[in-house]
């Protein structure tokens, strides 16, 4: 959107606080939409974006120094409830974005309880007032959104049911975070307690919005979901999480001066991350194909779920990957992490592949299966590729990593051309038409039969004429 055309988008508001209205919902089984138009993220969406690309930053970084188990489970511990957050945000805003000020405010303060969970999170483990200020934020940060929900489904019919179920399963929720307070637990049983906070999480989620849940109930108005909106901020988690790859090759000037093999490193750690990139958006690569959210409830589900290993998989395995520019030898967990990490990512982006339905009639190169196969392939490559640690140094490692992604990147890129498809195009066209000397002798009926044309508008009325009257003379 080019700024005459966000300009021009631009209405005048009426309110400060505006209702939340339901952008689109089902009545009876039809799908209702209140305006045709195709969403996209909001401008304050993105900017709470921002905040996740340092939160996740932060996260990494203490796995990537103290590549053990423990802090292997203190690493998923602490992410999943941020995602969470940033989950909750997203679905308010892809029922009831209204962009006003109260619902601005709402995302500066669930960010600013996002900072102090940050903050102390790290921490929790070993001082029990950080334990208790995290959790206390994360509490914060999601009766807030729960309340929204709860308020809105005052304000707009058709979620409602869902809206208050969504909201109460919320509340309860957050009661299982009480022993988190309470010194006499110990971290393994408040370890415990986070666990199932996040499994009731994504299950009473995926409750909440199932068509069992629908059927159940006999709902007469239920949830729906704004598809290209919701694909639009997947997405963009999505490339927070590849900054992590191309944050640490830069902050620091780890390549050192010159063509150093650190510098070899940092840009086989760009490629990889350009790679993923490519195979995320490529999908499974159909002419055809019908999108996991639209294909049925199920493999939707699994889209949005699949996402929450996706991105904690990739985040430490880049992370470590950007680290290596610096470093002569991977300590042994940190082999594991870059490995591991990257091959959970990779099977993640596999099973994302064969979410979609493929409508093709075999006019590619290759069939789905064969073509997008190679990711699995080369995520069990990745996953024992640490045991090479005998014969691989740091750069020699990621060099292989690289190749491995640009390997499968050609294979779906090549496999995914038509078939008779060749690899350069013609150059048909490269030279200018010939001009039509009919034309050159009679311009003034060209701008006749062409009204629109830029020159026309910029004459004035009596331009034509006058034009006609200076060549007559």
């Amino acid at each position: 959107m080019n700024c005459n055309e966000l300009q021009e988008s631009t209405k005048g508001a009426r309110y400060l606080i505006k209702r939340p209205k339901a952008l689109q919902w089902y009545h009876h089984g039809r799908l209702v939409k209140d305006s045709e138009e195709e969403r996209q993220a909001g401008r304050f969406e993105l900017f709470l974006d921002l905040l996740y690309v340092a939160l996740v930053a932060n996260f990494s970084d203490e796995l990537a120094e103290h590549p053990d188990g423990r802090h292997l489970a203190k690493y998923i511990l602490i992410f999943a409830p941020a995602w969470h957050i940033w989950s909750d945000l997203r679905e308010i805003m892809n029922s009831y974005y209204t962009d006003d000020l109260l619902q601005r405010l709402i995302i500066l303060w669930v960010m600013a309880l996002l900072v102090l969970y940050s903050n102390n999170a790290g921490l929790a483990d070993e001082n029990i007032s950080a334990m208790r200020t995290a959790a206390g934020a994360y509490i914060c940060a999601r009766l807030t959104t729960g309340s929204v929900f709860l308020i809105s489904s005052f304000a707009s019919y058709q979620h409602r049911t869902q809206a208050r179920m969504m909201a109460g399963f919320m509340v309860v929720g957050l009661l299982i975070a009480v022993p988190l307070f309470l010194e006499s637990v110990s971290i393994e049983a408040k370890a415990a307690v986070v666990a199932v906070m996040i499994f009731y999480s994504e299950s009473t989620w995926g409750l909440t919005l199932s068509p069992w849940i629908k059927s159940k109930l006999n709902l007469t108005y239920s949830t729906a979901l704004d598809i290209a909106h919701e694909v639009d901020r997947m997405a963009a988690f999505f490339i927070i999480i590849l900054g992590e790859f191309v944050y640490s090759v830069i902050v620091g000037d780890p390549a050192g001066i010159g063509l150093t093999s650190g510098y070899a490193k940092a840009v086989a750690t760009l490629v990889i991350a350009f790679c993923l990139n490519w195979i995320y958006v490529t999908g499974d690569g159909s002419l055809q194909a019908t999108h996991p959210i639209r294909r049925s409830a199920w493999t939707a589900f699994a889209f949005f779920l699949l996402h929450l290993p996706l991105s904690m998989s990739f985040l430490i395995g880049g992370h470590v990957c950007a680290v290596s520019v610096h470093l002569d030898e991977f300590e042994d967990g940190q082999r594991w992490l870059l490995g591991g990490g990257l091959g959970v990512g990779m099977f993640c982006l596999w099973a994302f592949g064969m979410l979609f339905r493929s409508d093709d009639d075999g006019d590619l190169i290759m069939p789905r299966w064969l073509r997008i196969g190679m990711r699995f392939i080369v995520a069990l490559i990745l996953v024992v590729l640490p045991e090479t640690h005998e014969h691989l140094n740091t750069t020699q490692f990621v060099c292989t990593i690289m190749a491995l992604f640009t390997v499968v990147t050609l294979w779906e890129t090549v496999g995914g051309l038509m078939k008779g498809a060749s690899i350069f195009e013609t150059w048909e066209g490269r030279h200018p038409p010939e001009e039509n000397m009919f034309d050159i002798e009679r311009p003034h009926e060209v701008l006749d039969e062409a009204p629109d044309n830029h020159v026309g508008h910029c004459l004035p009325k009596n331009s034509h004429s006058t034009f006609t009257t200076a060549r007559a003379s």
